[in-house]
């Protein structure tokens, strides 16, 4: 049996590369295409799972030390590291799908750069995860970022004070954990202690300052559809009627700003359907600006705020409108009334003199 753990592990090292590769992702897609609602349960239970095979890995990992098994031959245990990476991986491609849905890449980035970047390096630095401060990382920075948004939909509520109650479980899951590991691994985790702490501030810190900077997206809020249109009408059927103009030729589709060919006085409407867990009722805003081309920045003309009810698997729709709108680029910011952006949408008015050639298209 030992030979045949020992030619598995050659085998291993030899494609450990590409397997991790191939790893990163098959994960990604996977989450991709089987995370469905942020608020279902089987999909929590997944990402919940995960969580309970890396503390599992991590205190049999640190077991070891107390059981007096020297470094080399902790290296037999190397299935036990390539579980606690196939499970960190497994989690941080979810959270990264599920933040990428939430808010938008040009405000989001910098919070969704440091889950692609905890992703990769999971599948580069799996060699690393023998020193228990990485581990310990890895582990609080997935557990906050899984109570960012379990935290409101269990209490049906976002805000800021959600969010610091959710740093506060955070931490109190951690302590917890090591309160567990410390039975296991006593000397080494004394000699860990203080990066330990060091580290678990420092992660705590930065997604503070990254939510309060409105840099982390409003999970578990995502925009499912957003445009900007002629008319909006709701029929009786419930479904909504939008009056958009009609595409010219196939580059039009690649348009970062679409333009919208508008009479002077005319009304023009922006459309959203925002995604919410059940029992979830809040605002969002719709920011209607223009660019201001003497002063070089966006410049807020009308904030309209809109009622939001949770459930609707295709997202609760909702519209606002404005007159009065000058040629040149404008935009929506479809955002929570803090300012945290759930999408935007660009477009440019050119004036004109007669109407477009429009097209009436249902929204379910």
């Amino acid at each position: 049996m030992s030979a045949k753990i020992a030619q598995l592990k050659e085998w291993y090292e030899e494609h450990e590369r590409r397997l991790a590769t191939f790893s990163l992702l098959f994960g990604f897609v996977f989450d991709s295409l089987t995370l469905t609602r942020i608020d279902a349960l089987q999909d929590n239970l997944w990402l919940f799972g995960n969580l309970v095979v890396i503390g599992v890995c991590i205190i049999l990992l640190n077991r070891q030390e107390n059981d007096g098994i020297q470094d080399k031959e902790v290296s037999k245990h190397f299935w036990l590291y390539n579980l606690l990476q196939f499970g960190f991986g497994n989690i941080l491609g979810g959270f990264f799908v599920l933040y990428f849905r939430s808010g938008t890449l040009a405000v989001s980035w910098p919070f969704l750069l440091i889950l692609l970047v905890a992703m990769v390096a999971n599948e580069l630095f799996q060699k690393r995860y023998a020193r228990l401060v990485l581990q310990i990382s890895f582990l609080y920075l997935t557990i906050y970022a899984f109570l960012i948004f379990i935290v409101p939909i269990a209490l049906h509520r976002i805000g800021a004070w959600i969010f610091l109650a959710s740093g506060l479980v955070s931490l109190l899951a951690v302590w917890l954990f090591l309160i567990a590991l410390h039975q296991f691994s006593r000397e080494r985790f004394r000699e860990s202690r203080v990066s330990i702490v060091r580290s678990v501030a420092a992660i705590f810190a930065v997604m503070n300052i990254l939510y309060f900077t409105n840099l982390i997206p409003p999970i578990p809020l995502s925009l499912k559809d957003a445009g900007i249109y002629h008319n909006v009408e709701k029929l009786p059927s419930g479904r909504y009627s939008v009056l958009e103009e009609e595409e010219k030729g196939i580059m039009s589709f690649f348009d970062f700003r679409k333009d919208i060919h508008l009479v002077s006085g005319n009304t023009l409407f922006a459309y959203s359907a925002i995604y919410s867990p059940s029992d979830l009722d809040t605002q969002i805003v719709h920011e209607w600006q223009h660019y201001d081309e003497k002063q070089g920045e966006w410049l807020t003309s009308t904030t309209i705020p809109l009622r939001l009810s949770g459930g609707r698997v295709e997202g609760f729709r909702t519209y606002s409108s404005k007159s009065s709108l000058a040629p040149g680029p404008w935009r929506v910011n479809v955002s929570t009334p803090r300012g945290q952006l759930l999408g935007r949408i660009n477009f440019e008015i050119v004036s004109v003199n007669s109407y477009p050639a429009i097209k009436a298209v249902v929204k379910d």
